[in-house]
Order: structure tokens, then C-alpha cells, then sequence
């Protein structure tokens, strides 16, 4: 009788036990073909290679998922990006569409148009720049928005030299909450961190993504600085005008450019010098991602909750998870970095591997 009894609690316990691991471990999501969706990918600018790159993962992701809806690409001018994005979204309203993927321009003033997307049924998800988290369903990071600040700030630490020096930032707009939370990020290191304590940031400007603005601003700051050793921008509208700026100036080897650039964009300036270091992740990755999401959330097939498991087509298996830089916001976390250079400039200008991605040391990816 006590075997029996024995048996039983073991048998009780294994049940159990069975139970809290797929409760732990669930079953990933997996996104059903063939839903009718019209979908928009809103990005901050026309114009922009690296939103282009977005458009193209959205477009496989869509091929993917062999939705017969509508996949709309619209995004407004540099001159008009706030006012613009808010025209597009209200628009996407009275069309009915099912889901809106916007890149904010501004963490505040889209909310009052997001949130009533939201009210007519609508799934909003923001990727590369969120907004406020009650005016978005969850947003998709393309790395963690302090990981920016620590690359950009090891980056200007490796070119500088541990004598350090005076650089500069130009960023894209002032209004732009991805790049001011890098930033942001950045400060704080070279505030806390005893080893940046020679990197000296003597200014910050804004170049508005546009080429012709952020030339000028990138001039301007040689002009204002003359002991300028590094102009750090983490907009790849900006790091390419500035380069080009000091190619045209003849001052490569002077003033160094760094931040976050395109490989195809700026092969040249890292061959003449203007760039010894940048980094980046795939646009390409982050719009299939965002449109994976957003497919699976407009269809019905998966909620907004935190601890959510689905699969994303080829890039695998992701968590929906709370957001540690935003309060009561959700992100699903996509990496890596990658950081291009001379060193591995011939693999990554012949395009890496065959995802196109260069296989160069980056940073752990956290899915």
C-alpha cells in the first residue's frame, strides 16, 4: 500500500512537473497563410537606402505569407515628416486598412492618429522608432536602444585612442526618439565610465536626414571646432553627407566620421580614410520581422502579451517581452550589431554571406 501510495505522488508530480515546462517552454505561433490583410509600411522618409532595404524584407514577408491584401509603401518628405506621417496614418484610417508598421518620426505627436487606429481595430506596430507605448501595439527593436550608445561610444574610443579628443554628433532630427535615446545613451557612458573620460562631445547637431542639411551641419562643425577629431553620427543619412564632406574638404585623415552607415554607401569613405569604423544591423531583417509581427497580430493569430513565443519565417523563434527602456511598453528584440571597418572590408563589400550580411564580430544576439 505505501508503494502504491509512493507511486502515485510520484506519478502526480511528474504531471506536474511535465505541466510548468510547457508552461515555461509554449509552443511558438505560427503565422497562417493565405489571410487577405492591407498592410502599410510607414517609414520616417522617401528617399532613405535603408528604408528602401525595409521595404524589400516587408515585400519577401509578404510574398511569404502569400497574402493577397495590399502591401502600401508611403512615406513623407524630410520637410514635411511629422505633419506627414500623421496625413499617411489618418489616410490609413479611412482606407481600413488592418495593420499600419510605422518608423516614428516623433515619440508624441503621432500618438493622438496611432491611438485612434488602435480604436478602429487597427494593428500599429512601430519598428526602428517607436512611439509613446499606449499609441502602438509593441514595437520592433532592432538592437537594444542602450547597446547603440555603448557601440558608438566604444567605436569613438577605438578611433580617438585612449588620449581621446574633442568629436561631435549629428544626429538626424531632434524630435527623433531612436537617435536621442542613443545618444542619451552614449552621454551617460562617457559620464559614468572612467575609461571615456578623455572623449570629449562638444556638440550635437541635427542634420534632419536630409544629405544637403547634414553636409552643411557637418561643415559647420569643422568650422566651429578647430581641434574636431570626430564627427559621430548615428543616422546613416548623416554619416555618408559627413564623410563626403571631408573627402571634399580634403580633411580624411583629420577628422575621422563614425556612426551608423550602410556598407554599400560607405565602402569609399572607409577605402580613402574618411571612415576607419561603423556599424549597423539588416533593415532588410528588421522589415521582414516587422511585417511577420504585425501579419501575426492583424490576423488574429497571436496577441500583443508579454511572454508570447511565434516564429518569424526564416529568422527563427522570438519572445514578446517587456520593454526595459520604456515604461509599460512591449518590443520584440531583434540584433544583431555588426561593426564593418578595413579590416574586413573585402568580405563585407563582396557581400558576406549569403544572406547578404557580412560575417563580421558582433555583439551577442538576444532574441
Amino acid at each position: 500500500m505505501r508503494k502504491l501510495q509512493l507511486l502515485l505522488v510520484a506519478l502526480v508530480l511528474l504531471t506536474l512537473t511535465g505541466g510548468l515546462v510547457r508552461a515555461q517552454d509554449p509552443e511558438p505561433i505560427k503565422a497562417e497563410p493565405g489571410v487577405e490583410l492591407n498592410m502599410v509600411l510607414l517609414p520616417k522618409t522617401l528617399g532613405n537606402a535603408v528604408f528602401d532595404e525595409a521595404h524589400e524584407g516587408a515585400i519577401e514577408a509578404h510574398e511569404e505569407l502569400e497574402n493577397p491584401g495590399e502591401l502600401i509603401f508611403n512615406a513623407p518628405t524630410p520637410d514635411n515628416a511629422i505633419p506627414g506621417q500623421i496625413e499617411i496614418i489618418e489616410a490609413s484610417i479611412t482606407q481600413e486598412v488592418d495593420a499600419i508598421m510605422i518608423s516614428a518620426n516623433d515619440y508624441e505627436q503621432l500618438l493622438p492618429s496611432t491611438t485612434k487606429a488602435m480604436e478602429e481595430d487597427i494593428t500599429v506596430v512601430t519598428w526602428d522608432s517607436p512611439v509613446s507605448p499606449e499609441g502602438e501595439d509593441l514595437f520592433i527593436a532592432q538592437v537594444d536602444f542602450t547597446e547603440v550608445g555603448s557601440v558608438m561610444a566604444n567605436m569613438a574610443l577605438s578611433i580617438l585612442g585612449e588620449d581621446g579628443g574633442q568629436f561631435a554628433i549629428l544626429s538626424a532630427t531632434p524630435d527623433a526618439s531612436n537617435q536621442n535615446a542613443w545618444i542619451e545613451a552614449m552621454q551617460t557612458l562617457l559620464e559614468e565610465d572612467e575609461q571615456y573620460a578623455n572623449l570629449e562631445l562638444v556638440d550635437i547637431v541635427y542634420g534632419n536626414d536630409d544629405p544637403d542639411d547634414s553636409y552643411n551641419e557637418a561643415l559647420g562643425l569643422v568650422d566651429s571646432y578647430p581641434d574636431l577629431e570626430l564627427i559621430m553620427a548615428p543616422t546613416t543619412v548623416g554619416i555618408a553627407a559627413a564623410a563626403k564632406a571631408m573627402q571634399d574638404e580634403e580633411l580624411c585623415g583629420e577628422v575621422a566620421v563614425s556612426g551608423l552607415g550602410l556598407p554599400s554607401e560607405m565602402q569609399e569613405f572607409v577605402e580613402n580614410g574618411c571612415s576607419q569604423e561603423f556599424a549597423l544591423w539588416s533593415f532588410k531583417d528588421l522589415g521582414y520581422l516587422t511585417y511577420y509581427v504585425s501579419y501575426l497580430l492583424a490576423s488574429g493569430a497571436m496577441e500583443a502579451e508579454e511572454g508570447v513565443v511565434f516564429e518569424a519565417g526564416r529568422m527563427g523563434t522570438y519572445t514578446i517581452e517587456a520593454d526595459p527602456n520604456r515604461e509599460d511598453g512591449l518590443r520584440v528584440l531583434m540584433g544583431p550589431f555588426s561593426v564593418y571597418n578595413a579590416d574586413n572590408l573585402e568580405e563585407w563589400a563582396a557581400g558576406g554571406d549569403e544572406e547578404g550580411e557580412p560575417e563580421v564580430e558582433a555583439t551577442e544576439e538576444a532574441n
